[in-house]
Protein backbone atom coordinates (compact mmCIF):
# COMPACT_ATOMS: atom_id res chain seq x y z
CA UNK A 1 0.00 0.00 0.00
CA UNK A 2 1.15 3.58 -0.64
CA UNK A 3 2.49 5.84 1.85
CA UNK A 4 -0.26 7.54 3.75
CA UNK A 5 1.35 11.11 4.12
CA UNK A 6 -1.07 13.06 2.18
CA UNK A 7 -2.26 16.71 3.49
CA UNK A 8 -4.70 16.39 6.64
CA UNK A 9 -6.94 18.68 5.48
CA UNK A 10 -9.42 18.64 8.55
CA UNK A 11 -12.12 20.48 10.02
CA UNK A 12 -9.95 21.02 13.35
CA UNK A 13 -6.78 22.61 11.56
CA UNK A 14 -9.19 26.10 10.60
CA UNK A 15 -5.78 28.20 9.79
CA UNK A 16 -4.01 27.96 13.17
CA UNK A 17 -7.34 28.80 14.77
CA UNK A 18 -6.89 26.48 17.25
CA UNK A 19 -7.79 27.81 20.45
CA UNK A 20 -10.86 27.11 21.65
CA UNK A 21 -12.58 29.66 24.83
CA UNK A 22 -16.56 30.16 25.95
CA UNK A 23 -17.45 28.01 22.51
CA UNK A 24 -15.33 29.64 20.07
CA UNK A 25 -12.19 29.51 18.11
CA UNK A 26 -10.03 31.37 16.98
CA UNK A 27 -6.49 32.20 16.42
CA UNK A 28 -3.82 33.61 19.41
CA UNK A 29 -4.44 37.19 20.59
CA UNK A 30 -0.52 38.14 19.74
CA UNK A 31 -1.39 36.33 16.25
CA UNK A 32 1.67 34.01 16.77
CA UNK A 33 1.92 30.40 15.31
CA UNK A 34 3.92 27.29 15.21
CA UNK A 35 4.29 24.73 13.09
CA UNK A 36 3.86 20.84 13.55
CA UNK A 37 6.42 18.91 12.11
CA UNK A 38 5.90 15.37 11.36
CA UNK A 39 8.75 13.18 12.87
CA UNK A 40 9.46 11.19 9.94
CA UNK A 41 10.87 13.33 7.74
CA UNK A 42 11.23 16.80 9.80
CA UNK A 43 8.59 18.78 7.42
CA UNK A 44 5.96 20.84 8.55
CA UNK A 45 2.44 19.60 7.96
CA UNK A 46 0.03 22.01 10.41
CA UNK A 47 0.17 25.46 12.07
CA UNK A 48 -1.33 26.16 15.26
CA UNK A 49 -1.75 28.84 17.00
CA UNK A 50 0.78 29.81 19.66
CA UNK A 51 -0.92 30.98 22.56
CA UNK A 52 0.51 33.19 25.64
CA UNK A 53 -0.84 34.12 28.86
CA UNK A 54 -3.38 36.08 27.51
CA UNK A 55 -5.33 33.63 25.83
CA UNK A 56 -4.89 31.15 28.50
CA UNK A 57 -6.39 34.03 30.95
CA UNK A 58 -9.31 33.87 28.57
CA UNK A 59 -10.18 30.55 28.30
CA UNK A 60 -10.08 30.23 32.33
CA UNK A 61 -12.08 32.78 32.86
CA UNK A 62 -14.55 31.48 30.17
CA UNK A 63 -14.31 27.96 32.39
CA UNK A 64 -15.00 29.70 35.29
CA UNK A 65 -18.19 31.06 34.08
CA UNK A 66 -19.34 28.27 32.84
CA UNK A 67 -18.68 26.75 36.02
CA UNK A 68 -20.24 29.48 38.62
CA UNK A 69 -23.05 30.10 36.18
CA UNK A 70 -24.08 27.50 33.80
CA UNK A 71 -25.48 24.39 33.81
CA UNK A 72 -22.59 21.88 33.43
CA UNK A 73 -22.14 21.08 37.31
CA UNK A 74 -25.83 20.61 38.29
CA UNK A 75 -26.43 17.99 34.98
CA UNK A 76 -27.63 15.17 36.27
CA UNK A 77 -25.06 12.39 36.21
CA UNK A 78 -26.98 10.32 34.15
CA UNK A 79 -26.85 13.03 30.96
CA UNK A 80 -23.36 13.46 31.77
CA UNK A 81 -22.65 10.03 30.91
CA UNK A 82 -25.09 9.92 28.11
CA UNK A 83 -22.52 13.00 26.61
CA UNK A 84 -19.80 11.08 27.29
CA UNK A 85 -20.85 7.49 25.75
CA UNK A 86 -21.66 10.01 22.53
CA UNK A 87 -18.41 11.45 22.46
CA UNK A 88 -17.10 7.71 22.42
CA UNK A 89 -19.06 6.90 19.54
CA UNK A 90 -17.56 10.23 17.78
CA UNK A 91 -14.31 8.55 18.67
CA UNK A 92 -15.21 5.06 16.86
CA UNK A 93 -16.44 6.86 14.04
CA UNK A 94 -13.31 8.93 13.39
CA UNK A 95 -11.02 6.35 14.23
CA UNK A 96 -8.79 6.22 10.88
CA UNK A 97 -8.88 9.76 10.98
CA UNK A 98 -7.78 10.46 14.36
CA UNK A 99 -4.97 7.55 14.12
CA UNK A 100 -3.79 8.87 10.93
CA UNK A 101 -3.39 12.10 12.80
CA UNK A 102 -1.97 10.98 15.87
CA UNK A 103 0.54 8.77 13.89
CA UNK A 104 1.90 12.16 11.55
CA UNK A 105 1.84 14.13 14.79
CA UNK A 106 3.48 12.07 17.07
CA UNK A 107 5.55 9.70 14.95
CA UNK A 108 3.89 6.37 15.80
CA UNK A 109 2.77 3.89 13.65
CA UNK A 110 -0.73 4.14 12.41
CA UNK A 111 -1.37 0.51 13.99
CA UNK A 112 -0.62 2.23 17.31
CA UNK A 113 -2.40 5.01 17.03
CA UNK A 114 -5.66 3.16 15.97
CA UNK A 115 -5.37 1.21 19.18
CA UNK A 116 -4.73 4.71 20.86
CA UNK A 117 -8.21 6.00 19.69
CA UNK A 118 -9.52 2.62 20.84
CA UNK A 119 -8.56 3.21 24.51
CA UNK A 120 -9.70 6.95 24.29
CA UNK A 121 -13.22 5.33 23.60
CA UNK A 122 -12.92 2.98 26.36
CA UNK A 123 -11.85 5.79 28.79
CA UNK A 124 -15.09 7.48 27.86
CA UNK A 125 -17.03 4.65 28.15
CA UNK A 126 -15.86 3.59 31.31
CA UNK A 127 -15.97 6.91 33.56
CA UNK A 128 -19.55 7.06 31.79
CA UNK A 129 -20.48 4.35 33.17
CA UNK A 130 -18.98 4.78 36.22
CA UNK A 131 -20.65 7.89 37.35
CA UNK A 132 -23.84 6.73 36.13
CA UNK A 133 -24.23 3.56 38.60
CA UNK A 134 -22.83 6.00 41.63
CA UNK A 135 -25.43 5.92 44.80
CA UNK A 136 -26.49 9.78 45.12
CA UNK A 137 -24.56 9.86 48.48
CA UNK A 138 -23.13 7.71 51.59
CA UNK A 139 -25.52 8.00 54.81
CA UNK A 140 -23.46 8.56 57.81
CA UNK A 141 -25.15 7.30 61.12
CA UNK A 142 -24.63 10.01 63.56
CA UNK A 143 -26.24 7.73 66.20
CA UNK A 144 -29.62 10.04 66.61
CA UNK A 145 -33.22 10.03 64.65
CA UNK A 146 -32.94 13.71 64.78
CA UNK A 147 -30.03 13.85 62.34
CA UNK A 148 -29.50 13.02 58.73
CA UNK A 149 -25.88 13.26 58.29
CA UNK A 150 -24.77 12.32 54.06
CA UNK A 151 -21.53 13.04 52.33
CA UNK A 152 -21.87 13.92 49.12
CA UNK A 153 -19.22 14.54 46.06
CA UNK A 154 -19.08 17.67 44.02
CA UNK A 155 -17.20 18.71 40.89
CA UNK A 156 -13.42 20.27 42.14
CA UNK A 157 -14.57 23.65 39.52
CA UNK A 158 -12.18 25.29 36.90
CA UNK A 159 -9.17 22.18 36.14
CA UNK A 160 -6.30 22.55 34.53
CA UNK A 161 -5.37 19.74 32.20
CA UNK A 162 -1.75 19.57 30.78
CA UNK A 163 -1.28 17.20 28.64
CA UNK A 164 2.71 15.17 27.04
CA UNK A 165 3.67 14.73 23.82
CA UNK A 166 4.07 10.88 23.64
CA UNK A 167 0.39 9.76 24.00
CA UNK A 168 -1.36 12.72 22.93
CA UNK A 169 -5.05 11.90 23.18
CA UNK A 170 -5.10 8.79 25.42
CA UNK A 171 -3.77 11.10 27.88
CA UNK A 172 -5.68 13.79 27.23
CA UNK A 173 -8.48 11.23 27.59
CA UNK A 174 -7.46 10.16 31.16
CA UNK A 175 -8.13 13.25 32.50
CA UNK A 176 -10.96 14.95 30.27
CA UNK A 177 -13.34 12.14 30.45
CA UNK A 178 -13.17 11.80 34.48
CA UNK A 179 -13.10 15.84 34.71
CA UNK A 180 -16.81 15.92 32.81
CA UNK A 181 -18.12 12.93 34.23
CA UNK A 182 -17.37 14.56 37.91
CA UNK A 183 -19.05 18.25 36.46
CA UNK A 184 -16.21 19.83 35.79
CA UNK A 185 -15.35 22.49 33.18
CA UNK A 186 -11.44 22.68 31.83
CA UNK A 187 -8.85 24.18 29.94
CA UNK A 188 -6.73 21.64 28.47
CA UNK A 189 -3.11 22.44 27.00
CA UNK A 190 -1.51 19.93 24.69
CA UNK A 191 2.24 19.58 23.99
CA UNK A 192 3.00 22.13 21.90
CA UNK A 193 5.08 19.20 20.21
CA UNK A 194 1.48 16.84 19.41
CA UNK A 195 -1.52 19.07 19.70
CA UNK A 196 -3.45 18.10 16.85
CA UNK A 197 -5.70 15.36 18.27
CA UNK A 198 -6.36 17.09 21.37
CA UNK A 199 -7.95 20.01 19.28
CA UNK A 200 -9.79 17.56 17.55
CA UNK A 201 -11.15 16.46 20.54
CA UNK A 202 -12.82 19.60 21.43
CA UNK A 203 -14.71 19.36 18.12
CA UNK A 204 -15.94 16.47 18.86
CA UNK A 205 -17.19 17.35 22.74
CA UNK A 206 -18.76 19.89 21.00
CA UNK A 207 -20.80 17.79 18.38
CA UNK A 208 -21.80 15.66 21.09
CA UNK A 209 -23.42 18.09 22.93
CA UNK A 210 -20.99 19.76 25.36
CA UNK A 211 -22.07 23.38 26.50
CA UNK A 212 -19.92 25.96 25.62
CA UNK A 213 -17.66 27.22 27.86
CA UNK A 214 -17.36 23.78 29.73
CA UNK A 215 -14.42 22.71 27.60
CA UNK A 216 -11.59 24.87 26.27
CA UNK A 217 -7.83 24.33 24.61
CA UNK A 218 -4.74 26.93 24.28
CA UNK A 219 -2.27 25.50 22.20
CA UNK A 220 0.89 26.97 23.46
CA UNK A 221 4.43 26.56 25.18
CA UNK A 222 4.62 24.96 28.93
CA UNK A 223 6.66 27.91 30.11
CA UNK A 224 4.01 30.17 29.22
CA UNK A 225 0.41 28.35 28.85
CA UNK A 226 1.24 25.89 31.10
CA UNK A 227 2.81 28.20 33.97
CA UNK A 228 -0.21 30.13 33.84
CA UNK A 229 -2.77 27.60 34.58
CA UNK A 230 -0.53 25.95 37.38
CA UNK A 231 -0.41 29.83 39.42
CA UNK A 232 -4.18 30.95 37.87
CA UNK A 233 -6.12 31.75 41.05
CA UNK A 234 -9.15 31.02 38.73
CA UNK A 235 -8.00 27.13 38.98
CA UNK A 236 -9.11 24.47 41.29
CA UNK A 237 -7.06 21.84 40.13
CA UNK A 238 -4.12 21.13 37.94
CA UNK A 239 -3.19 17.67 36.78
CA UNK A 240 0.08 17.54 34.64
CA UNK A 241 1.81 14.48 32.95
CA UNK A 242 5.42 14.97 31.94
CA UNK A 243 9.06 15.11 33.39
CA UNK A 244 10.05 15.46 36.83
CA UNK A 245 11.64 19.42 36.31
CA UNK A 246 8.08 20.85 34.75
CA UNK A 247 6.43 18.50 37.18
CA UNK A 248 8.10 20.43 40.33
CA UNK A 249 7.78 23.67 38.83
CA UNK A 250 3.73 23.12 38.50
CA UNK A 251 3.38 21.97 42.15
CA UNK A 252 5.67 25.32 43.25
CA UNK A 253 3.40 27.31 40.85
CA UNK A 254 0.16 25.70 42.28
CA UNK A 255 1.48 25.71 46.25
CA UNK A 256 0.20 29.68 46.84
CA UNK A 257 -3.30 29.04 45.79
CA UNK A 258 -3.86 25.53 47.49
CA UNK A 259 -4.83 24.13 44.39
CA UNK A 260 -5.31 20.40 44.02
CA UNK A 261 -2.36 19.03 42.14
CA UNK A 262 -2.19 15.79 40.49
CA UNK A 263 1.21 14.86 38.98
CA UNK A 264 2.36 11.80 36.54
CA UNK A 265 6.44 12.26 36.13
CA UNK A 266 7.09 9.26 34.35
CA UNK A 267 9.71 6.50 36.05
CA UNK A 268 12.73 4.01 35.31
CA UNK A 269 10.46 0.36 35.21
CA UNK A 270 12.16 -2.74 36.09
CA UNK A 271 11.71 -5.94 33.97
CA UNK A 272 12.75 -8.47 36.52
CA UNK A 273 13.39 -12.13 34.65
CA UNK A 274 13.86 -15.60 36.91
CA UNK A 275 15.76 -17.70 35.01
CA UNK A 276 12.29 -20.44 35.80
CA UNK A 277 10.73 -18.27 33.18
CA UNK A 278 12.67 -19.15 30.60
CA UNK A 279 13.21 -23.19 31.94
CA UNK A 280 10.85 -23.80 27.77
CA UNK A 281 11.63 -22.67 24.38
CA UNK A 282 7.99 -21.11 24.35
CA UNK A 283 8.23 -19.33 28.02
CA UNK A 284 12.29 -18.25 26.89
CA UNK A 285 10.18 -16.87 23.24
CA UNK A 286 7.65 -15.18 25.30
CA UNK A 287 10.02 -13.23 27.99
CA UNK A 288 12.67 -12.23 25.36
CA UNK A 289 9.64 -10.87 22.87
CA UNK A 290 8.06 -9.23 26.30
CA UNK A 291 11.16 -7.27 26.88
CA UNK A 292 11.41 -6.28 23.00
CA UNK A 293 7.68 -4.57 23.41
CA UNK A 294 8.20 -3.14 26.99
CA UNK A 295 11.82 -0.94 25.77
CA UNK A 296 10.78 -0.38 21.95
CA UNK A 297 7.33 0.52 21.63
CA UNK A 298 6.86 3.89 20.45
CA UNK A 299 10.86 4.18 20.56
CA UNK A 300 10.52 3.51 24.03
CA UNK A 301 8.48 7.18 24.86
CA UNK A 302 6.52 5.39 27.21
CA UNK A 303 6.62 7.16 30.75
CA UNK A 304 6.06 2.64 31.70
CA UNK A 305 8.83 1.72 29.15
CA UNK A 306 10.71 -1.38 30.90
CA UNK A 307 13.84 0.41 30.11
CA UNK A 308 15.72 -1.64 32.52
CA UNK A 309 16.11 -5.38 32.00
CA UNK A 310 16.77 -7.08 35.12
CA UNK A 311 17.37 -10.78 34.52
CA UNK A 312 18.98 -13.41 36.46
CA UNK A 313 22.73 -14.68 35.92
CA UNK A 314 22.40 -17.63 34.61
CA UNK A 315 20.05 -16.82 31.53
CA UNK A 316 21.82 -13.42 31.02
CA UNK A 317 24.22 -14.57 27.86
CA UNK A 318 21.51 -16.38 25.97
CA UNK A 319 18.69 -13.74 26.71
CA UNK A 320 20.66 -10.79 26.04
CA UNK A 321 22.01 -12.19 22.95
CA UNK A 322 18.25 -13.29 21.89
CA UNK A 323 17.50 -10.19 22.45
CA UNK A 324 20.00 -7.96 20.46
CA UNK A 325 19.36 -10.62 17.36
CA UNK A 326 15.42 -9.48 17.59
CA UNK A 327 16.36 -5.60 18.12
CA UNK A 328 18.57 -5.21 15.06
CA UNK A 329 15.41 -6.99 13.03
CA UNK A 330 12.84 -3.93 14.40
CA UNK A 331 11.68 -2.69 10.98
CA UNK A 332 11.96 1.41 11.47
CA UNK A 333 10.36 4.08 9.38
CA UNK A 334 7.75 6.46 8.54
CA UNK A 335 4.31 5.23 10.94
CA UNK A 336 2.54 5.38 7.73
CA UNK A 337 3.57 2.82 5.98
CA UNK A 338 2.66 -0.67 5.74
CA UNK A 339 5.23 -3.25 7.68
CA UNK A 340 6.65 -0.31 9.97
CA UNK A 341 7.16 -1.43 13.33
CA UNK A 342 8.56 1.27 15.04
CA UNK A 343 8.41 5.11 14.37
CA UNK A 344 11.31 8.24 14.96
CA UNK A 345 11.75 9.93 18.17
CA UNK A 346 9.21 12.92 18.18
CA UNK A 347 12.34 15.50 17.69
CA UNK A 348 15.77 16.21 16.77
CA UNK A 349 15.89 17.31 20.70
CA UNK A 350 14.96 13.92 21.95
CA UNK A 351 17.15 11.82 19.49
CA UNK A 352 20.30 14.23 20.64
CA UNK A 353 19.10 13.04 23.93
CA UNK A 354 19.30 9.75 23.31
CA UNK A 355 22.45 9.65 21.77
CA UNK A 356 23.81 11.43 25.08
CA UNK A 357 22.68 8.74 27.11
CA UNK A 358 24.57 6.12 24.93
CA UNK A 359 27.45 7.84 24.78
CA UNK A 360 27.77 8.76 28.43
CA UNK A 361 26.96 4.74 29.08
CA UNK A 362 29.63 3.28 26.79
CA UNK A 363 32.27 5.66 28.26
CA UNK A 364 31.16 4.15 31.70
CA UNK A 365 31.90 0.76 30.98
CA UNK A 366 28.36 -0.67 28.78
CA UNK A 367 28.92 -2.83 26.13
CA UNK A 368 26.75 -2.63 23.18
CA UNK A 369 24.95 -5.53 21.99
CA UNK A 370 22.59 -3.77 19.07
CA UNK A 371 21.36 -0.56 18.02
CA UNK A 372 23.15 2.44 19.26
CA UNK A 373 23.20 4.96 16.21
CA UNK A 374 21.07 6.34 13.15
CA UNK A 375 19.72 4.03 10.75
CA UNK A 376 20.51 4.50 7.17
CA UNK A 377 18.24 6.30 5.24
CA UNK A 378 15.85 4.36 2.87
CA UNK A 379 12.95 5.22 0.87
CA UNK A 380 10.04 3.90 4.41
CA UNK A 381 13.00 6.01 6.58
CA UNK A 382 13.81 9.67 5.45
CA UNK A 383 17.22 10.88 5.98
CA UNK A 384 15.55 14.05 7.62
CA UNK A 385 13.75 11.97 9.98
CA UNK A 386 14.52 11.57 13.52
CA UNK A 387 15.69 7.51 13.66
CA UNK A 388 17.35 6.07 15.99
CA UNK A 389 18.37 1.97 15.99
CA UNK A 390 16.98 0.21 19.07
CA UNK A 391 19.60 0.07 21.57
CA UNK A 392 20.78 -2.85 24.05
CA UNK A 393 22.86 -2.17 26.38
CA UNK A 394 24.78 -4.84 28.29
CA UNK A 395 26.76 -5.01 31.50
CA UNK A 396 25.13 -2.38 33.14
CA UNK A 397 25.73 -0.84 37.08
CA UNK A 398 23.50 1.16 39.06
CA UNK A 399 26.04 4.03 39.09
CA UNK A 400 25.28 4.66 35.19
CA UNK A 401 23.57 7.92 34.12
CA UNK A 402 21.26 5.77 31.47
CA UNK A 403 20.50 3.26 33.97
CA UNK A 404 19.23 6.17 36.62
CA UNK A 405 17.85 8.56 34.56
CA UNK A 406 15.05 8.45 32.21
CA UNK A 407 16.11 7.91 28.66
CA UNK A 408 12.49 8.34 26.98
CA UNK A 409 14.16 6.71 23.92
CA UNK A 410 14.98 3.41 22.48
CA UNK A 411 17.50 2.25 25.03
CA UNK A 412 17.16 -0.87 26.80
CA UNK A 413 20.15 -1.69 29.99
CA UNK A 414 20.86 -5.02 30.95
CA UNK A 415 21.67 -5.59 35.08
CA UNK A 416 21.74 -9.23 36.77
CA UNK A 417 21.22 -10.83 39.94
CA UNK A 418 21.82 -14.05 41.64
CA UNK A 419 19.18 -14.38 44.19
CA UNK A 420 15.26 -13.18 44.66
CA UNK A 421 16.54 -10.61 47.32
CA UNK A 422 18.92 -8.76 44.72
CA UNK A 423 16.39 -8.96 42.24
CA UNK A 424 14.39 -7.21 44.57
CA UNK A 425 17.01 -4.40 45.81
CA UNK A 426 18.19 -3.75 42.49
CA UNK A 427 14.25 -2.94 40.89
CA UNK A 428 13.50 -0.83 43.86
CA UNK A 429 17.09 1.01 43.79
CA UNK A 430 15.24 4.26 42.01
CA UNK A 431 13.83 7.58 43.04
CA UNK A 432 10.90 6.75 40.80
CA UNK A 433 8.30 4.18 41.21
CA UNK A 434 5.70 3.78 38.56
CA UNK A 435 5.94 0.47 36.91
CA UNK A 436 7.44 -3.23 36.75
CA UNK A 437 6.86 -6.36 35.92
CA UNK A 438 8.31 -10.02 37.54
CA UNK A 439 8.44 -13.23 35.07
CA UNK A 440 9.00 -16.48 36.71
CA UNK A 441 6.54 -19.36 36.42
CA UNK A 442 6.85 -20.25 40.68
CA UNK A 443 3.69 -18.23 41.79
CA UNK A 444 4.70 -18.36 45.09
CA UNK A 445 7.66 -15.90 43.54
CA UNK A 446 5.34 -14.01 41.86
CA UNK A 447 3.45 -13.21 45.00
CA UNK A 448 6.35 -12.39 46.98
CA UNK A 449 8.39 -10.52 44.46
CA UNK A 450 5.46 -8.13 43.16
CA UNK A 451 4.24 -7.51 46.65
CA UNK A 452 7.70 -6.30 47.74
CA UNK A 453 8.30 -3.57 44.67
CA UNK A 454 7.66 -0.51 45.30
CA UNK A 455 5.81 0.69 41.98
CA UNK A 456 2.55 1.75 41.47
CA UNK A 457 1.98 -0.94 38.72
CA UNK A 458 3.55 -4.47 38.60
CA UNK A 459 2.81 -7.55 36.05
CA UNK A 460 3.31 -10.99 36.36
CA UNK A 461 4.31 -12.11 33.40
CA UNK A 462 3.53 -9.50 30.99
CA UNK A 463 4.48 -6.38 30.69
CA UNK A 464 2.61 -2.72 29.26
CA UNK A 465 -1.15 -3.97 29.57
CA UNK A 466 -3.80 -1.31 31.58
CA UNK A 467 -7.47 -1.48 32.40
CA UNK A 468 -9.66 1.50 32.93
CA UNK A 469 -11.10 0.45 35.54
CA UNK A 470 -7.58 0.04 37.75
CA UNK A 471 -5.61 2.65 39.57
CA UNK A 472 -2.36 4.39 37.89
CA UNK A 473 -0.47 6.27 39.73
CA UNK A 474 3.08 5.48 41.72
CA UNK A 475 5.55 5.77 44.32
CA UNK A 476 8.53 8.36 44.90
CA UNK A 477 9.37 10.65 42.01
CA UNK A 478 7.06 9.46 40.00
CA UNK A 479 4.25 11.96 40.94
CA UNK A 480 1.16 11.92 43.29
CA UNK A 481 -2.45 11.44 42.70
CA UNK A 482 -4.61 8.71 40.60
CA UNK A 483 -5.94 8.26 36.84
CA UNK A 484 -8.35 5.64 36.04
CA UNK A 485 -10.25 3.73 38.06
CA UNK A 486 -12.77 4.97 40.42
CA UNK A 487 -10.01 6.95 42.31
CA UNK A 488 -9.33 8.59 38.98
CA UNK A 489 -13.15 9.61 38.70
CA UNK A 490 -12.45 10.96 42.76
CA UNK A 491 -9.25 13.39 41.99
CA UNK A 492 -11.92 15.65 40.15
CA UNK A 493 -14.12 16.45 43.21
CA UNK A 494 -14.49 17.29 46.59
CA UNK A 495 -16.30 15.54 49.27
CA UNK A 496 -19.09 17.19 51.44
CA UNK A 497 -20.39 16.27 54.21
CA UNK A 498 -24.37 17.78 54.56
CA UNK A 499 -25.21 17.01 58.68
CA UNK A 500 -29.15 17.97 59.21
CA UNK A 501 -30.27 18.57 62.54
CA UNK A 502 -33.94 17.30 62.03
CA UNK A 503 -34.99 18.66 65.21
CA UNK A 504 -32.43 21.69 66.47
CA UNK A 505 -32.91 22.81 70.19
CA UNK A 506 -30.89 25.69 72.15
CA UNK A 507 -27.67 24.33 73.11
CA UNK A 508 -27.49 26.78 76.21
CA UNK A 509 -23.52 26.53 76.11
CA UNK A 510 -23.02 29.58 78.19
CA UNK A 511 -25.46 31.20 80.74
CA UNK A 512 -27.74 33.56 80.42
Amino acid sequence: MADRTEPLYTPELREHWTIHSGGEWREAVSGATREIVDPADGRPFAVVAEGDEKDTDLAVAAARAAFDAGEWPHTPAAERAALLHRVADLLVRDRERLGLLESRDAGKTVEEGRVDIDCVADAFRYFAGLVAAEPSGRVVDAGSADVHSVVVHEPVGVCALITPWNYPLLQASWKIAPALAAGNTFVVKPSEITPLTTVALIDLLAEAGLPAGVANIVTGPGHTVGARLAEHPDVDLVSFTGGLVSGTKVAQAAAPTVKKVALELGGKNPNVVFADACATDEGFDTAVDQALNAAFIHSGQVCSAGSRLIVEESVRDRFVAELARRAGKIRLGRGTEDGVECGPLVSEQQRAKTEEYVASALDEGAVLRSGGRRPEPSPQRPGSGYFYEPTVLDRCHREMRVVREEVFGPVLTVETFRTEDEAVALANDTEYGLAGAVWTADAGRARRVAGRLRHGTVWINDFHPYLPQAEWGGFGKSGVGRELGPAGLAEYREAKHVYQNLAPKPVRWFAG
